[in-house]
């Protein structure tokens, strides 16, 4: 069967609005006085990316690596969590209420001894992205797995199928749609985690980039790394996505037709 192909006009609103509340924001700049280091308009940070854009690509390739190497150990962290969960009561009696409660415990509360346990490399922001990142993929895939449709099991019980064979040809596929559904969520974590690894501690990333230029009073690169940071965020998001295409087209064409 011939793949759809991706759809883009269905974002023209999305982009439109966002052109419009540049063009504002750039005329607010211009004509009302404010000071530019309080706020600089779009073509003054735009400029203060361009100029910088080696400087801010490096900060941004270590940020990237620690946000992918953390989003790659949250999935096979949550996934395997979330298996467990499903299939023994206990662990889901004993674990969950750990994952709660693993939310809410502040980062910046931990990162200390993170630092003191792992020095300044890419360990603890890799640990940062992983506690902020397996909690969505867990939950959403265990809500996958426990939501398959009961008939359906039942159909390839009656064929003989093994335990094993059921969950890998019925509840790991109607389960996809819910994992990518966190992993979206998880993808712009894992971003915003590495940034705050690195505004807590670090040697190289936006986030130190970041408290770097504010320090030194330089609002404008101070956005300009906001703005790589939204970049990053958006392409990894749509990487995602289009993997979700590749591997759950059912699920996609289903929404298409809503």
């Amino acid at each position: 069967m011939k793949r759809k192909p991706l759809r883009f006009d269905k974002y023209i609103p999305a982009a439109a609005a966002g052109v419009f509340l540049l063009l504002l924001w750039e005329l607010t700049a211009d004509f009302s006085g404010i000071s530019s280091y309080l706020l600089p308009a779009p073509s003054v940070i735009a400029g203060a990316f361009v100029s910088r854009i080696s400087l801010i690509g490096f900060h941004a390739l270590m940020t990237v690596l620690a946000a992918i190497s953390g989003l790659v150990v949250s999935i096979a962290v949550g996934a395997v969590l979330a298996v467990a969960i499903d299939r023994f009561s206990l662990i889901k009696k004993i674990i969950y209420p750990s994952l709660v409660v693993s939310q809410t415990i502040p980062v910046i509360a931990i990162y200390p001894l993170m630092l003191l346990w792992f020095g300044y490399g890419i360990i603890p922001k890799i640990v940062v992205v992983v506690l902020v990142c397996f909690f969505p993929l867990c939950v959403n895939f265990a809500d996958g797995l426990a939501g398959t449709d009961k008939d359906l099991i039942n159909l390839f019980r009656s064929m003989n199928a093994g335990r094993l064979r059921t969950f890998f040809w019925v509840r790991f596929p109607a389960a996809l749609p819910y994992f990518f559904s966190g992993l979206k969520i998880a993808a712009t974590y894992s971003i915003i985690g590495a940034v705050i690894g690195e505004w807590l501690g670090s040697e190289y990333g936006l986030g130190v980039y970041m408290l770097r230029s504010y320090r030194a009073f330089q609002t404008p690169q101070v956005f300009a790394a906001i703005g790589a940071v939204v970049i990053i965020s958006l392409l990894t998001v749509g990487i995602v996505m289009i993997v979700e295409r590749i591997f759950v087209p059912w699920h996609i064409k289903k929404g298409e037709m809503q």
